[in-house]
């Protein structure tokens, strides 16, 4: 899950809109067929998984012809708001939380209340796709935020695995510093991230919201706070420095400590499990992130991977809400797609292909069963959300590398931060 990298894009696009054209093209293939249009991006592991899907339905919908248009993260935003702009928006698009209200905002997304069958999704999980009471997004399937480590790793490093029902941010740092020790100059304890998430949960445990009123809801104090666990990690050398860190950042999942072996602990969405453990090669376990020691609450929070969006321009919305349907309620697309876009929210879906899950989502289903009563609400951002990760990623970097300091980066991350949201 990463930032939106073309908001301004989107946000010109959407200004952009007017009220003619159709959202589908033609709407109709050479055949006679009703020719749907579908947005979504990802690796190339997931167009086969989604052709594979796709083909299905239209085995079992002969008159609809089902079109993917498939494109790599870096490009998928710009895109699509390029299209949506000219009128041109595929059927059912993919949307991140982040760019919902965005979208919807603009009136660029169909309302699904009472089109979609939801009665076996988790109740819980759609007011994320809701904005204004309404529902113009269907979750695809929900992650957690958490903290990934490696056994083998700590244990060769002479430490042992932390008991993440109890665990302190304090003895996160401290047992860092003590694997980076043990580990010859070859592992870090861990590498940071600055994830929004991260800082979410860490803004709830001292009872602050991330989005309050309309506004960011987080405190100067709290960001310095936070700011000064990575400052211990660095010097205690628990982590690489600032520059390091940024170099493993830019590299990629794949590059990562965790991924490659050269780092005890790293946090990470949990339907990212299975990639890591590919490229690591060795057991990866979940844990939940440490807490303040008078946190009321963990501050973690289920957060779907993604969601089904109908565009409200289409022509043939009901053969696009057949198709959100099949995605989400047909347990032969479950068996297709599994845990590809998060572990699915229709329980009869998920029961159905439980069994055939790998073993890293089997180990994701039974760590979210368990927390299920820690977990907080997800709350849909504001219009500028999609913003937030580059705005807390640019004044962390510099914080972290001494170019700025806290209190002046604290002042001026949130006075950026209300301006997105405002507009």
């Amino acid at each position: 899950m990463r930032s939106l990298k073309t908001v301004a894009a989107l946000a010109v696009a959407a200004l952009t809109l007017t009220a003619c054209g159709s959202g589908g093209g033609d709407g109709e293939a050479a055949d006679g067929k009703v020719k749907l249009r579908f947005s979504y991006w990802g690796a190339d592991s997931r167009q086969k998984l989604t052709e594979q899907a796709i083909a299905l339905f239209e085995k079992k919908n002969p008159d609809i012809d089902v079109v993917g248009e498939f494109s790599d993260w870096a490009s998928y935003y710009e895109s699509l708001a390029t299209k949506v702009a000219a009128n041109d928006a595929p059927d059912v698009m993919t949307l991140e939380i982040r760019g919902l209200s965005e979208y919807a905002g603009r009136g660029a997304l169909a309302d699904l209340s009472g089109k979609v069958n939801t009665a076996d999704l988790d109740q819980g999980v759609l007011p994320s796709g809701q904005v204004e009471g309404k529902q113009y997004a269907l979750p695809t399937g929900v992650n957690v935020f958490a903290m990934l480590a490696n056994k083998a790793t700590i244990e060769k490093a002479g430490e042992k695995m932390p008991d993440d029902a109890t665990w302190t941010w304090d003895d996160y740092i401290e047992l860092s510093s003590k694997i980076s020790k043990g580990g010859g100059g070859s592992v870090y304890g861990t590498e940071y991230t600055f994830n929004p998430a991260y800082l979410t949960i860490f803004a709830a445990q001292r009872g602050e919201q991330f989005y309050n009123n309309g506004k960011i809801g987080i405190t100067p104090e709290t960001l310095k706070a936070w700011w000064a666990n990575f400052d211990k990690l660095i010097k205690t050398k628990g982590s690489p420095d600032a520059a390091k860190m940024a170099e493993v950042a830019a590299a990629g999942q794949e590059q990562s400590l965790i991924a490659t072996n050269t780092g005890g602990f790293g946090m990470w969405w949990t339907n990212q499990l299975g990639a890591m453990t590919k490229s690591s090669g060795q057991e990866l376990t979940l844990l939940r992130l440490p807490k303040l020691p008078d946190a009321q609450k963990s501050g973690l929070f289920l957060q779907p991977a993604m969601h089904w969006t109908i565009s409200s321009k289409t022509e043939h919305p009901a053969e696009a809400q057949k198709f959100v349907d099949f995605l989400l309620n047909d347990p032969e697309a479950g068996a297709i797609l599994l845990s590809d876009r998060g572990l699915p929210i229709n329980s009869k879906v998920l029961a159905a292909i439980k069994d055939k899950l790998p073993p890293a989502d089997q180990q994701t289903l039974t760590f979210i069963d368990s927390i299920k009563g820690d977990l907080d609400q997800v709350v849909v951002p504001p219009k500028g959300g999609g913003k937030m990760e580059d705005i807390i990623r640019r004044y962390s970097e510099a914080v972290t590398s001494g170019q700025q300091s806290p209190d002046e980066a604290a002042t001026q991350l949130l006075a950026d931060a209300n301006a997105a949201i405002a507009g």
